[in-house]
């Protein structure tokens, strides 16, 4: 069997092929493309989402011709169309929602809604060093922080999440408040390389809490409060950019921090020794090296997903699609968007 994966979540228009390789094909990603729309926001210094509903209209049609010709197959070589159903900008779920209902449709083929943090939490799988069942996953992207118990495809419990801004959401925040160009999760992490050890400490938020819950609004305040007075404080552009960062350094430093000690509660809690991260910011490399960290004095295991595959893309809506549709997890095609979908209601395959 081989699905056409649609994401148009937010702001990225991601499109590909995946064959479960049982057929003409080895089990893979056959073809993908991924369009960003940072060029579209950037002026804006964040996502508008009529913008961004406008490119996906624009983009996700010659996208698909573009991955059917990169793979060499045509509509009648598929066997389901998945696109991702929610959660996300609505405007923008809409435009995929409707373009894979109406291929779905029109090629007489079913139509497989995808829940996009399962997407995300699945895309390990497309890796040759694919984790088993059961894991603590660690979700982390600009609008969700959040760690789960997977015990099967659809066996989901919510172990914590965060209670205001996400992880990603408070790099991006915190590098605008630093002056940096959209999107700032990425240029705040490049910067921090350059950034001193130990000349700034922030808290660890919620660490000396029990529970499994997240929160970085207080994290981010601090460090505003910080920036705006060490900021004027420099005499020299030289001093300027070196205290941006410091200031950096110890922000990142803080929310992989807070994460690692999160991420080692989560395992302690459910006894388990296998982590994966997925999301946007599992992209970093220093949380990354964290992580490998933890898992090293569990002598457990941590996955996750290269690079490409860490942010929104259709690889990983191709897979979870194709999972759910040999479950029978096909829908009719009156499905709406669902801009809020909590993870734990899904059904179980």
């Amino acid at each position: 069997m081989r699905i056409l994966g649609i994401e148009t979540s937010c702001d990225e228009t991601g499109i590909a092929i995946y064959d479960d390789g049982k057929g003409d094909l080895p089990e893979g990603i056959v073809a993908h493309r991924l369009y960003s729309q940072i060029a579209v926001h950037a002026d804006y210094g964040g996502v508008v989402p009529e913008l961004a509903s406008r490119d996906h209209v624009r983009k996700t049609i010659p996208l698909i011709k573009e991955v059917l010709s990169d793979a060499n197959l045509t509509p009648q070589d598929l066997d389901g169309v998945a696109y991702t159903a929610g959660p996300g900008l609505v405007g923008a779920l809409l435009v995929g929602c409707s373009i894979g209902r109406s291929l779905a449709y029109g090629w007489n083929l079913p139509a497989v809604p995808v829940h996009h943090m399962e997407g995300h939490l699945l895309a390990p799988m497309l890796e040759e060093n694919a984790p088993q069942f059961p894991f603590v996953a660690l979700l982390v992207s600009g609008g969700h922080t959040m760690l789960v118990r997977v015990d099967g495809i659809g066996q989901y419990q919510l172990l914590g999440e965060s209670v205001d801004d996400a992880a990603g959401e408070a790099f991006d925040k915190t590098a605008k408040l630093l002056g940096l160009d959209y999107p700032g999760g990425p240029v705040l992490a490049k910067m921090a390389e350059k950034g001193t050890a130990g000349r700034f400490k922030f808290p660890r938020p919620m660490t000396n809490k029990p529970g499994l819950n997240f929160s970085f609004s207080g994290l981010k305040t601090s460090t505003a409060i910080t920036i705006n007075k060490e900021i004027t404080e420099c005499l020299t552009a030289e001093q300027k950019a070196q205290t941006q960062a410091d200031i950096a350094y110890a922000f990142q430093e803080a929310v992989i921090d807070t994460i690692a000690i999160k991420c080692r509660r989560a395992l302690d809690h459910t006894g388990l020794n296998r982590l994966v991260i997925a999301g946007g910011v599992s992209a970093n490399t220093e949380l990354r090296k964290k992580l490998k960290q933890v898992m090293a004095k569990l002598k457990g295991e941590v996955f996750y997903p290269r690079a490409e595959f860490c942010t929104d893309n259709g690889a990983m809506i191709a897979y979870a699609g194709l999972q759910r549709l040999k479950a029978g997890g096909q829908d009719d095609l009156t499905f709406k968007a669902k801009p809020r979908w909590p993870l734990d209601t899904l059904a179980a395959v």
